[in-house]
């Protein structure tokens, strides 16, 4: 498992502002990542994860928004998505550029996360607001779009996962 998480670790992402990191930067922490689409109608979703990131965040664990077009339902610009999250939601967690998900041109991560069978899953990401929690050890967790973030199986594999303080 250490060899998988490291590779996630090493593949760049670029923040909504531009600047390149990796999930290096989040290492040790339980990490939620979503695909997420502000005209989606699944966006209420964004309450809960902002929620979690409050009630977790000092605890080792982060939120990672990753928006994406693949379903026709996110806004044009990153600075679009950012006021979106920040105005409606009152989002704190890390928002990331655009991406893609699925097919031809899907960022490195992705491609990375859905090839790993997760809870009996793999493959294509089915819709907006697929989660993957990654615990500190390497291991993904994939849950579906309508999966509410605060679902019990979610909350415990959180709860389960945070570092010992």
């Amino acid at each position: 498992m250490l060899r998988h998480s490291m590779t996630l670790n090493d593949i760049p992402i670029m923040t909504s502002k531009g600047a390149e990191t990796s999930l290096a930067e989040f290492d040790g922490k339980v990490k939620l990542i979503v695909n997420v689409a502000s005209r989606c109608g699944l966006a209420p979703q964004y309450e809960k994860l902002e929620a979690m990131q409050k009630q977790y965040g000092e605890q080792g664990f982060t939120v990672l928004g990753f928006p994406s077009n693949q379903f026709l339902q996110e806004l044009g610009s990153a600075e679009a998505i950012d006021e979106y999250c920040s105005t409606t939601w009152g989002i704190t967690f890390p928002i990331f550029d655009k991406i893609k998900v699925n097919g031809r041109g899907q960022h490195p991560l992705y491609k990375e996360l859905k090839a790993e069978e997760a809870d009996g899953k793999s493959g294509r990401i089915t819709w907006n607001f697929e989660k993957f929690v990654i615990t500190p050890d390497g291991a993904v967790h994939r849950f579906s779009p309508k999966t509410e973030p605060d679902d019990p199986a979610i909350i415990g594999l959180i709860e389960k996962s945070l570092p010992v303080s």
